[in-house]
């Protein structure tokens, strides 16, 4: 009988907004769902979670190089040697120390690299499969960040403007096919990547909030989903102001 699973793909299962994705897909339907991280007992402890939550569903760990191009190939290849892929979500990423970067080449190099080229790079290898294929929705999570280079944040704000600069493009590649690019801007998130944010009392998101919203986002093929909404608004804000009155802004 044939497998009438959604295959739906994630890239750094283990980051919150990512796990709560999945918590959400696998309640909604039963999935055949691929987890993909760097550490795989992390990874196996999201997995047993959504086992417990949908029996049914088909849940794999795969461990992944997340910076070699050629091991980022070779995994995407394998998945998709199985069968089509309908859904993709591609979420790693880490907040770096924006004073270290400014001091340390290689922490800036690090930053760049795993916030902005990889996950271009797992995109990139995703989507030559899904147009053959002529179906799936391939989601990459980007940030507000990436709007407007501000200097408290700017080394994680180039690596997601280069994030946004490539989905734009690969929407406009894909633009006349059945494949829908997502690219997905969340504001500052109740993580544990953002625990610093919170001590300093900067209100967050919930993390349960913005995942049921990148779902939404995903399932409808919007083009742009700013998380929370009000972010489309503030940073468009931010873009026109000029720079003669931003560049006295503390942000």
């Amino acid at each position: 009988m044939q497998d009438t699973k959604q295959r739906i793909v994630i890239i750094g299962a283990t980051s919150a907004i990512a796990e709560h994705c999945a918590r959400l897909w696998v309640k909604d339907d039963v999935v055949n769902l691929t987890l993909v991280g760097r550490n795989p007992e992390k990874t196996e402890r999201v997995a047993a979670d959504l086992r417990v939550r949908s029996p049914h569903s088909v849940i794999r760990v795969l461990e992944a190089d997340f910076i070699a191009s050629l091991a980022i190939q070779q995994l995407v290849d394998g998945i998709v040697a199985e069968g089509p892929v309908n859904t993709v979500l591609i979420a790693h990423g880490s907040l770096p120390d924006q004073a270290v970067c400014q001091q340390d080449l290689t922490a800036c190099h690090d930053a760049l690299v795993v916030n902005g080229i990889s996950p271009v790079l797992f995109a990139e290898a995703f989507a030559g499969h899904m147009q053959i294929a002529n179906l799936g929705t391939l989601a990459i999570i980007g940030s507000v960040a990436g709007e407007r280079g501000r200097k408290s944040n700017y080394v994680y704000g180039a690596a997601k403007g280069l994030v946004t600069r490539y989905a734009q493009g690969l929407q406009h590649r894909l633009a006349n096919t059945g494949v829908k690019v997502v690219l997905i801007k969340p504001g500052p998130t109740d993580t544990p990547m953002t625990a610093d944010f919170k001590d300093q009392g900067v209100k967050l998101a919930s993390v349960e909030s913005v995942a049921q919203k990148i779902v939404g986002a995903i399932d409808h093929g919007e083009v742009v989903a700013y998380v929370p909404k009000k972010w489309q608004f503030i940073m468009w804000v931010i873009r026109h102001l000029p720079a003669v009155i931003f560049n006295k802004l503390n942000i």
